[in-house]
């Protein structure tokens, strides 16, 4: 027989109990000075009792990053050029995708690297740094598909926050999140309840909590926080968001990097950052091989990530080289354009001894012509060619003064 629908929305629909009365609560006025600090672990990226999302590609160097931020806690060096607040850390890292014995050798390559002993692993109750490996038997799964639907796994989550309590861990990296739980990665509900899930076992144990969650296939196109694979519920749970992109074939030219060299740097920005000012650049980083010499030819090469810096076009340049690319400019008739026969990059290559052919050299001239528009140094005028077609040629704007330094906005444009 059908349900009548109409009996059925008459029915009375039980409501949930409420364990207390819901009442607005007034603001208590505090203090400013009396507000505790926000307890940050390392740089403006991990903070105790929250969660950090990194979103990368494959083979872009996350796991290699994940390694050299470990030792840079445990050591309490700043390694990666990011402050370790208060001292070396403890530090669990579960790597869920590789062996133990891989991620050993990462681990002792980048020792290797930085000069990092035993010693610094050392703490007055035990070690500083704990790893297991999902491939070893060490599964984490948090929440599984049940019957009824997505369910957060008690007993495995107890057991983590005992131990994260037991052994008073600062850093918990899981790498990668997918396979720290088995729920469709697309359903917004079941990824939105892991997440909260995590992000309570952070706050309970003040810990903070890095999940490195991979990136959709994009096709060569730039990874941000949108760009996370699955569900959109992680990223929106994450305190902070920080995502990999490998050197671009764009960038690679203006960095005098060439061929498939590139692909040893990356940036890393902070995409989305609740707990401090956004980041106005991204961090360069470059992977550098590491042998073990656990074998003949130095045994086994492992990628060790290290600082690195893209070149500035304004090293070496002063106020006198402004000048005379001023003085050519004046006198001559120098093109925007840099296509054009007459283009204003060859004032500039002659003032400092460039060699246009080469692409590092070319894109270096483009920098400074930029900076020097933008900071009215040099201006744009539109004139008649030599055809009498109307083209931007530039001028002199500003005139640089002897001992006076030309407004800087130094640096090649940085991702």
């Amino acid at each position: 027989m059908p349900r009548d629908l109409n009996s059925a929305a008459s029915e009375p629909v039980p409501l949930p109990v409420i364990d207390r009365a819901i009442r607005a609560t007034p603001y208590r006025w505090r203090d400013p000075a009396s507000i505790p600090e926000r307890r940050w672990v390392y740089g403006h990226q991990l903070l105790r009792g929250a969660v950090t999302v990194v979103v990368a590609p494959g083979a872009t160097g996350k796991t290699a990053l994940m390694i050299g931020t470990a030792l840079a806690l445990v050591s309490g060096r700043p390694l990666l050029g990011k402050t370790v607040w208060g001292g070396p850390k403890t530090v669990w890292l579960w790597n869920l995708e590789d062996s133990g014995e891989e991620l050993a050798r990462g681990l002792q390559a980048a020792a290797l690297h930085w000069d990092i002993g035993p010693d610094a692993l050392d703490r007055d109750d035990g070690s500083r740094l704990f790893v297991d490996s999902g491939l070893d038997g060490a599964e984490l799964k948090v929440a599984r598909e049940m019957p009824g639907g997505a369910r957060i796994n008690g007993p495995v989550v107890s057991a983590l926050v005992e131990q994260l309590k037991t052994n008073a861990i600062d850093v918990l990296i899981v790498d990668p999140f997918v396979s720290s739980h088995a729920v469709s990665e697309n359903d917004n509900n079941a990824i939105d309840m892991v997440a909260k899930q995590w992000a309570r076992v952070a706050t309970q144990t003040g810990c903070a909590i890095v999940l490195v969650h991979h990136a959709r296939k994009l096709a060569g196109a730039e990874v941000s926080a949108e760009t996370a694979r699955g569900a959109s519920s992680l990223i929106a749970a994450a305190r902070s968001v920080l995502t990999l992109n490998r050197m671009s074939d764009e960038e690679a030219p203006r960095f005098g990097i060439e061929g498939e060299d590139r692909r040893r740097y990356f940036r890393v920005y902070d995409d989305k950052n609740n707990r401090a000012p956004p980041a106005d650049r991204s961090d360069w980083y470059r992977l550098h091989s590491v042998s073990l010499g656990n074998g003949s030819d130095g045994g086994d090469s492992l990628p060790v990530v290290v600082p690195w810096s893209p070149p500035d076009a304004f090293d070496g340049v002063d106020v006198s080289h402004l000048r005379a690319v001023q003085e050519r400019l004046s006198a001559g008739e120098y093109r925007k354009d840099v296509q054009a026969r007459s283009w204003a990059g060859e004032a500039v290559a002659e003032v400092l001894k460039l060699n246009l052919t080469k692409k590092v050299d070319k894109a270096r001239a483009s920098s400074l012509l930029r900076t020097w528009e933008a900071n009215g140094a040099i201006v744009v005028e539109m004139r008649d060619d030599e055809r009498r077609r109307p083209k931007a040629f530039y001028a002199v704007g500003h005139w640089a003064e002897d001992g006076v330094a030309p407004p800087a906005i130094s640096g090649v444009e940085q991702g």
